[in-house]
């Protein structure tokens, strides 16, 4: 008897785990947000169209390696400017000043360049993975714009290999606790007797 009630701690422990899962397979999915972001004007004539960069790095943490998380971003003038990310060695090589603009063009990011850039078509999607990055910003030659709408959204979920390991600790704990339970040999002896 006292065996089948502590088998309601496996029991808890797996069905939690199988929750987690479930949680995880569905993922979050954040609403989509907006706002202006400054571009880089490059009037017709200019000899060269400069890019901004965010001031500071965004760090991701070695910790989300569990997570796969995606960002979305869509901008609204994809003919005249661009938006992407680089890894923060970008900055080095163009750091940007007080106001973020750089004194390098698009061709000098290109090696440090994940996702978006001059060659994307208004939209950039980029997988957050752990490491240190930036986001860049420029102007078409002739555009002449200083701003532009920017929509994002984001959706978690746990890593598909940190779902695999739960899912198979969760059908282990849960067989575990069934077999404290209801022994097995049990069952086989209750149907040799018969």
């Amino acid at each position: 008897m006292m065996v089948r009630i502590l088998s309601i701690l496996p029991g808890f422990v797996g069905a939690l785990c199988l929750i987690i899962v479930g949680i995880s397979l569905i993922g979050y999915q954040s609403a989509e947000s907006g706002s202006e972001v400054p571009i880089v004007p490059c009037s017709e004539g200019e000899i060269v169209c400069n890019i901004g960069m965010t001031g500071s790095d965004m760090e991701v943490p070695l910790a989300f390696m569990l997570l796969d998380i995606k960002l979305e971003v869509e901008w609204s003038e994809p003919n005249r400017g661009w938006i992407g990310v680089v890894e923060s060695e970008a900055a080095e090589t163009c750091p940007p000043d007080s106001n973020g603009l750089t004194q390098c063009e698009s061709e000098d990011i290109n090696n440090f360049l994940i996702t978006g850039g001059p060659d994307s078509d208004g939209s950039l999607e980029f997988q957050i993975d752990p490491g240190s990055y930036r986001f860049v910003s420029g102007g078409y030659d002739g555009a002449g714009l200083d701003s532009q709408l920017v929509k994002m959204s984001t959706s978690i979920h746990l890593n598909n290999y940190v779902e695999l390991v739960l899912a198979l600790a969760s059908g282990l704990l849960l067989l575990g606790a069934g077999e404290m339970a209801f022994p097995l040999r049990n069952l086989v002896n209750r149907f040799r007797e018969k």
